[in-house]
């Protein structure tokens, strides 16, 4: 898993770790949150992702009457209030939703356009909104110094993508993923028109995130001692809470807000050298840490993977680099805000801490170098 979207099998499999892992973080009420100003009928396909729980508990606090559709085998993760449907968008199982009205529809987890088609042919007529969340991975980054809400996208043109099934996509996952998020958007858009809202969304991170793509900085910053980093501390990085971007959308809808965003972070450019300090800030304690850093060219030549092992890096080389130069100024003229890095940070750890032992040791094998190899490639660059 050398580069950025070869990673993100692990990234959109980790959740299953989460089935015995700390259910009561998702499952608490927010406080303090202000009611909407119009209650809304929400359904949301999934619910029991990342961002999902995040999406309900917020929805709830502000007043909103929550409906989730999934298969039903982490509902009990849900706080209570929510109405859960069941049913199998990959088995075309979505009878459930039939002959019911809602306001609006959020669409977590679709990445097969026959997923979107088959909701969409059911709920056309019966929602208000639809929103689609996707993912910049959608771009292509071939000859872009930046990427902005009308970059090019990356197009699947040697078949129907209607005709693409879990099957054959999970077979070459890493090529499809970003070409099928652009036909499933297509599709949102053929059915609801100009009531879509399409949410592209970078490297979500925080609290309830089993792949470790972000966790496994504050994870291995709190331990201290010297820390491998990657290149010169310059390369740029982009983020963002899945609690920004799950609260953002109930804010979106709760506007009528339609059209096409990029949902990353932060406001401002950040570096490795800003994200990893940021951390430390956080977390150094009276422990002794070192921040060691290591040339991508070296990072190579000891088959470090950047992304998969140095996670939230991509070194200036390499050519999907530039998707960490998102525009976000869109999201953020919409209303997108950003938590603290050290919140994030703080957050993603105490939820890491808080799972069950053999969860923990589940989670920390989807990212970050093993100890064994981070100490043999700190004592080789010392030797070089």
């Amino acid at each position: 898993m050398s580069d950025r979207r070869g990673f993100l099998k692990v990234s959109a499999t980790a959740g299953g770790v989460l089935a015995f892992g700390h259910r009561r973080f998702n499952a608490m009420a927010l406080t303090d949150v202000p009611a909407a100003a119009k209650p809304l009928r929400l359904l949301i396909l999934g619910g029991t992702g990342l961002t999902g729980p995040h999406q309900v508990r917020y929805a709830l606090a502000r007043g909103h009457t929550v409906t989730v559709f999934n298969r039903g085998r982490r509902n009990e993760r849900l706080p209570k209030g929510v109405e859960a449907l069941q049913g199998d968008r990959n088995l075309h199982q979505v009878d459930a939703l039939k002959g019911r009205d809602w306001d609006v529809v959020i669409d977590n987890p679709t990445t097969l356009p026959f997923w979107v088609r088959d909701a969409a042919s059911i709920l056309k007529g019966h929602a208000g909104q639809y929103v689609f969340i996707s993912t910049i991975s959608v771009y292509n980054p071939a000859g872009q110094q930046s990427i902005a809400e009308n970059s090019p996208l990356l197009e699947l043109t040697d078949r129907d993508p209607l005709t693409m099934t879990q099957e054959e996509a999970s077979k070459n996952f890493e090529f499809l993923y970003g070409r099928l998020k652009t036909a499933s958007e297509r599709e949102a858009a053929k059915w609801f028109g100009a009531k879509t809202t399409i949410i592209r969304p970078g490297l979500i991170v925080g609290p309830g995130d089993g792949s470790f793509r972000f966790g496994y900085w504050p994870y291995r910053i709190e331990k201290g001692g010297d820390i491998l980093a990657p290149g010169d501390g310059s390369d740029l990085i982009q983020i963002v809470d899945a609690r920004d971007l799950a609260e953002w959308t109930i804010r979106m809808v709760e506007n009528g807000t339609t059209g096409t965003f990029n949902a990353t972070g932060p406001r401002a450019p950040m570096t490795m050298a800003e994200q990893l300090y940021g951390i430390r800030a956080a977390f150094s304690g009276n422990k002794d840490l070192s921040f060691i850093w290591v040339p991508a060219d070296f990072l190579a030549e000891q088959k470090v993977a950047p992304w998969a092992e140095m996670p939230t890096w991509l070194p200036k080389s390499d050519p999907e680099h530039v998707i960490s130069k998102t525009n976000v100024e869109r999201a953020i003229a919409a209303g997108l805000t950003f938590r603290p890095l050290a919140t994030t940070a703080v957050d993603a750890q105490a939820w890491y801490q808080g799972l069950p032992e053999a969860a923990r040791a589940q989670v920390a094998k989807n990212a970050g170098l093993t100890e064994e190899k981070e100490k043999a490639v700190l004592a080789a660059w010392r030797q070089r």
